[in-house]
């Protein structure tokens, strides 16, 4: 007697938590996930805030530390123009960060919505937008920004625009792949009976899409949020890499690595191209397994919840 009416205790108390409560209490469970975004908030301090503690942040040419190897007083060494690795570490982070958190954004609210449109009206619709869905998907990813950013370097767009053109560069190859996934899943909560529900009310379209079936939808798009941010990051730092994407004086991790470009530099000077290089996998490495976290967390059926 006593057993059973812990057990229903226990049922009571879960049923009174939030979705998002118990989500959240087994995302803590998973050790990698909680070890990857602790790591991923001190990334975002390091490169937001740990350039404002820098004597270094100014950037400018010193011509007596050039390409110097790590010591007291850089501790990553200094790059070509006998800047600070460090420094440059931070700034670079804060603007690969950017964009990907950015690009990110724009993709989910595009993907999103038009996923929704096309999944509740159906008909002519959903056809433009699934074809259009179609034809940039079936157009390699990374060809298509390499072409644009050659385009943006041959019409020598100034730099300080490159970073929100290859915002929308990312954007662009993003969205369609969401708008597939959300719009599955909207065919499927509309035979829902809370949809049902919202025709005998009278609601409008707009309401019942972005009151009721969008909001359905966050946990997925949280996952698929998370693990673009990855290609991201990884995108715009190809393109930098291959002088496509940001250009100097703007650093990026892509960039930093371009630094070093012969065999001597690769050999002989590792800090021009390990700590970047190790920024970007340890970043996208967090962001992966933060994803597959949340998806577990969100999604209890997963590996037999």
């Amino acid at each position: 007697m006593i057993n059973s009416k812990v057990v229903n205790k226990s049922k009571a108390v879960r049923k009174s938590e939030s979705l998002w409560k118990q989500a959240f209490k087994r995302l803590r469970k998973n050790k990698l996930a909680m070890i990857a975004l602790i790591f991923l908030i001190l990334m975002l301090l390091f490169s937001f805030i740990g350039p404002l503690f820098s004597p270094y942040v100014s950037g400018t040419v010193n011509a007596s530390s050039i390409s110097k190897a790590p010591s007291a007083r850089h501790w990553l060494g200094t790059d070509k123009l006998g800047r600070d690795i460090l420094t440059r570490l931070m700034q670079a982070g804060r603007i690969s960060l950017t964009i990907g958190i950015a690009s990110m954004l724009v993709s989910v609210i595009f993907g999103a919505i038009l996923g929704a449109i096309s999944g509740f009206y159906g008909g002519i619709v959903d056809n433009l937008i699934m074809r259009l869905a179609d034809i940039l998907m079936s157009i390699p990813g990374l060809p298509l920004l390499m072409i644009i950013g050659a385009l943006l370097s041959e019409w020598k767009v100034p730099g300080e625009y490159r970073i929100y053109i290859v915002m929308i560069m990312l954007s662009l190859v993003g969205w369609p792949g969401l708008a597939r996934l959300i719009r599955g899943q909207i065919l499927s909560l509309k035979e829902q009976p809370f949809m049902q529900a919202t025709e005998v009310l009278g609601l409008s379209d707009r309401r019942k899409i972005f009151n009721h079936l969008i909001p359905n939808t966050i946990p997925i798009l949280l996952v698929v949020a998370t693990l673009n941010v990855a290609g991201a990051i990884l995108s715009e730092s190809v393109l930098s890499f291959l002088g496509l994407g940001v250009v100097p004086p703007a650093a990026s991790w892509g960039n930093m690595i371009d630094a070093a470009n012969n065999l001597i530099d690769f050999q002989k000077r590792p800090w021009l191209w390990v700590p970047p290089g190790t920024a970007i996998f340890l970043t996208v490495i967090s962001i992966n397994l933060l994803g597959e976290g949340l998806r577990d967390a969100l999604d209890p059926k997963m590996k037999g919840r």
